[in-house]
This record gives structure tokens, C-alpha cells and sequence, in this order.
């Protein structure tokens, strides 16, 4: 009778995944090829995931004209660190400093809005340095969207008015231009996430969600209550995310006053600190919005057992119990 039920269980098996292993001549079992591959599935995603983060970092040293060598060489070891980082991470079988790292596309997601701002603003930043005097479609657009977004109190003017004195009029403009084609894309962004919550798309209903493994620094079992502190966090972000635009330009204006003013007029300088005034808001409130919708997986989980305990019926009792 057992081997009987071996051989069902060999030709389902030889169904679901289209091969036969003989284990009898010395082959290896059909759980080591298996996990094998899974393996070597998982190795390669992760070198994909490092090359993709160490050629964002490089990019804007790559695509820039007039970068030094010595600039050129500071970001290929960024970028190397960068990599190894994230390979560092993602082939850790226990989490570490990535959230969200087993639901998909949160990464992917917040990957694309760097990637986005970072070349949009590098490619305004070449045609800018080479095409002097005539101006791209890309240019137009930037220079139409600045001055739509130059009004009172918005963050793309704090940001212009947090350059010190005597900054060239040319370079206000090229700035303002620059920052509000990144702020752009980071409202995109938010809109595209919030879209992908709404309709049901992340986290994804047919997957496992681990607290531990995709909120490595947050710890359920201290506290009070999990959904509560959730919550918190979660207005603590947005609200971070909402204020930090306005902020940082005030933060850089005082910072003047002690240390050397920051004024943006080296190509990679303008790239990474318009790009890091935009995403960094930007990843903030995306945190808070997934911490959010956690606590209300966990509170409707919560809900359904309470429903599910209520339904059952108690179990007989004897006149003894």
C-alpha cells in the first residue's frame, strides 16, 4: 500500500512541474533540484537588485558632462557600497534595514520614483550644460512648471528662497525649474501608490504579509496595542512627509549662518539634493500609508476571528464538567 501511494505521488508530482528526476540511478532528489533553483533564482534577483541600485547612483556622474575624475571615482564607490548593501540585504534569510521587503512592488515602487527624478533632472541638467542659449522640450516644460508653482509659501519657491545672496539669476531659475519638475514626479508617485492601495493591488491579498520581515525596525509585542501604534507611526510619517518640503529649504537657509551656504551650483550638488528634498517626503508618507493599511489588515483579521469564535458552537458538556 505505501509504495502505492509513492508512485500517486511521484506521477502528481511529474504533472505539476513537467520533469522526472530517478532518484534510484543517483540522481539528487527532487527537493534538492528544487531548492536549488529557488536559489539560484534568489541569488540572481539579488545581483539584479545591485546592479539596478549601483547604476542609479552612477548615472548622474555618467550622463553629467564636465564630472572630475576624482567625482567620477567617489560615486563608483558609492555605488559599489550601495550594491553590496542591498545584496546584503535581500539574501539575509532575517530582516535588517529594508522595509517591505517581501511585498511586492513597495521597493519597485519607491525604486521607479528615484529612478524618475533622478534622470528627468540629470537629462535637464546635460541639455542646461550643452545646449546653452536654445532650450528642449524638456527645458520648456520645467521652466512652465516652475512658474506655475512659483507661488506664496509653496515648497518649490522656499526652496528657491533658501539660496543665499548673490546667487546668479540664471541659476534661481535653472533651480526653480529643476525642483519643480522633481516635485512633480513625486506627486505622481504618492497618486500611483495610493491608485495601487485602493484597488486592492498591494499588499497583495493571494500573499502572506509578515510583520517581523517587512517592518524589521518595529517590534509588535512592545507597547500597547499593535494596531494603535501602527496608526501612530503612520500619522507620524505623513504628517513628516507633509511638513518636510516646507521645512528643509528653512533648515539649509539657517544653516548658513554655521557652516558653508549651500547653493547647488555643482551639477551632481543640484542632482542629489533636489532629488533627496523630493523623495525623501515622498518615502516618508508612502511609510506612513503602508503602516496604515497593515493595522487595518491586522484589525480585520481580528474582526474575521472574532466572527469565526462567535460562530462555533460550544462544544457538549457532561454533567460532571
Amino acid at each position: 500500500m505505501g509504495r502505492i501511494v509513492a508512485i500517486l505521488r511521484q506521477a502528481r508530482a511529474d504533472r505539476l512541474y513537467g520533469f522526472r528526476i530517478d532518484t534510484a540511478a543517483g540522481a539528487p532528489p527532487r527537493g534538492y533540484v528544487w531548492g536549488s533553483l529557488v536559489v539560484i533564482a534568489n541569488a540572481a534577483q539579488c545581483l539584479v537588485r545591485g546592479f539596478c541600485v549601483a547604476l542609479l547612483v552612477l548615472l548622474p556622474a555618467l550622463l553629467t558632462p564636465g564630472i572630475s575624475q576624482d567625482l567620477s571615482q567617489g560615486a563608483t564607490l558609492l555605488a559599489l557600497i550601495a550594491a553590496i548593501v542591498v545584496m546584503a540585504e535581500y539574501t539575509a534569510s532575517n530582516p535588517g534595514l529594508i522595509e517591505f521587503r517581501d511585498a511586492k512592488p513597495y521597493n519597485r515602487t519607491r525604486f521607479l520614483i528615484v529612478f524618475a527624478i533622478i534622470m528627468l533632472v540629470t537629462f535637464h541638467q546635460r541639455d542646461a550644460t550643452l545646449l546653452q542659449g536654445s532650450d528642449t522640450w524638456l527645458m520648456q516644460f520645467a521652466q512652465w512648471l516652475g512658474q506655475l508653482m512659483d507661488f506664496s509659501f509653496s515648497p518649490v519657491r522656499l526652496l528657491v528662497s533658501s539660496l543665499p545672496a548673490g546667487v546668479p539669476e540664471t541659476h534661481i531659475a535653472h533651480v526653480q525649474s529643476v525642483a519643480a519638475l522633481a516635485y512633480l514626479l513625486s506627486l505622481l508617485g504618492i497618486l500611483a501608490f495610493f491608485v495601487a492601495i485602493v484597488t486592492g493591488y498591494w499588499p497583495r491579498r493571494d500573499a502572506s504579509f509578515n510583520v517581523w520581515i517587512n517592518l524589521p525596525n518595529f517590534d509588535p509585542t512592545q507597547g500597547v496595542d499593535v494596531v494603535f501604534r501602527l496608526e501612530r507611526d503612520a500619522q507620524i510619517n505623513v504628517l513628516l512627509g507633509i511638513v518636510l518640503p516646507f521645512s528643509l529649504p528653512a533648515l539649509l537657509h539657517f544653516s548658513s549662518f554655521l557652516v558653508q551656504p549651500v547653493t547647488l551650483e555643482t551639477p551632481l550638488a543640484l542632482i542629489w539634493g533636489v532629488t533627496l528634498w523630493a523623495f525623501i517626503p515622498v518615502s516618508l508618507i508612502m511609510r506612513g500609508i503602508g503602516m496604515h493599511r497593515v493595522a487595518q489588515m491586522i484589525r480585520a483579521e481580528r474582526r474575521r476571528m472574532a466572527r469565526a469564535a462567535e460562530a462555533t458552537p460550544d462544544a457538549p458538556r457532561s454533567a460532571y464538567s
